[in-house]
């Protein structure tokens, strides 16, 4: 069965089933990246445009790799040498590049709805590579597989997201799809960072690392945002890493506990180094999963049209 829609714009509302295949389809795409030759001509044909305004490296790189190992035309958007410091807006821009017979676009931007809002003015397949503070629908997914892959499930499985949860897009978007699938989802950090009300999207809160990492088989901990000004919601990174980082130390009061990152990181800060490097982590696993569902997502879209 196809996807029920032809756009990824995030995680809010997306079915069950939905997930479901783009997981399945992902394990396919897993297995032709251990190929000698790691390319197939699926989308052979097809052109994607990334169109990135914010700054972005895994992201980024991820979707150019996908994008080329299913033999797609790849062109890259830069914001700093584009006509967008010339002023030109972001409706003319897209208006424009549609105008050259490109089929899908990958968007970045710091604006939350910008990739709903291309919908509405392009009709090109749309998929959400991070916008704002909203969500980031591709790393959760490459999330839940690298955790599927690991425990053979994501129902029952207790995974609390740690950090600045309310200005997280990775967040957001974990929170969805993994309650979707139906784990046991909560978050943790200073209260400054935690939204209101965020029990009401089904998660439980907890202010105290040490019970988050005794009570859970998973920690997705998330980068302290120092571009957005996140360091203002605490005293000073030293604290930070006091009460809520996560070190060897703590991680020894569950030993079987797996550790995920979106990147970069902040060694010292929200995560130590010896955590970073060690076994508990399966943060290179992440990365590279995470080009095998992008190229699930571009195939299910890519074969709607």
């Amino acid at each position: 069965m196809p996807l029920s829609s032809r756009h990824l714009l995030g995680l809010q509302g997306v079915p069950k089933d939905d997930i479901q295949l783009i997981l399945e389809t992902a394990n396919t795409f897993r297995e032709v990246l251990e190929r000698p030759i790691k390319k197939v001509p699926t989308l052979q044909g097809k052109t994607i445009v990334n169109l990135f305004y914010e700054n972005s490296t895994r992201t980024r790189i991820s979707f150019e790799l996908a994008e080329k190992r299913l033999s797609s035309d790849t062109i890259n958007f830069s914001q700093s040498s584009s006509s967008v410091k010339k002023g030109e807006s972001l409706k003319d821009t897209i208006r424009n590049i549609e105008a050259m017979k490109i089929d899908m676009i990958i968007i970045r931007h710091s604006a939350a709805g910008t990739p709903h809002y291309l919908t509405k003015i392009c009709n090109a397949n749309i998929i959400n590579a991070g916008d704002g503070i909203h969500e980031h629908p591709t790393q959760a997914l490459l999330d839940m597989y690298s955790l599927k892959e690991r425990f053979g499930k994501l129902e029952g499985l207790k995974v609390c997201i740690v950090g600045d949860v309310a200005h997280s897009r990775v967040a957001l978007s974990n929170i969805y799809g993994l309650i979707t699938m139906g784990a046991k989802v909560s978050v943790c950090g200073p209260s400054t960072m935690i939204p209101r009300f965020i029990e009401k999207l089904g998660v439980n809160v907890t202010y105290d690392i040490d019970e988050a990492i005794r009570d859970n088989d998973v920690l997705n901990v998330l980068r302290i945002q120092l571009e957005r000004k996140a360091g203002g919601y605490f005293p000073s990174l030293r604290e930070y890493a006091k009460y809520f980082g996560i070190t060897q130390e703590r991680l020894d009061n569950n030993k079987d506990i797996t550790i995920l990152h979106p990147g970069p990181i902040n060694r010292g800060v929200e995560i130590s180094s010896e955590v970073a490097d060690g076994n508990n982590q399966i943060i290179l696993h992440q990365v590279t999963n995470g080009v095998a569902i992008r190229m699930a997502v571009l195939y299910l879209l890519g074969t709607l049209n």
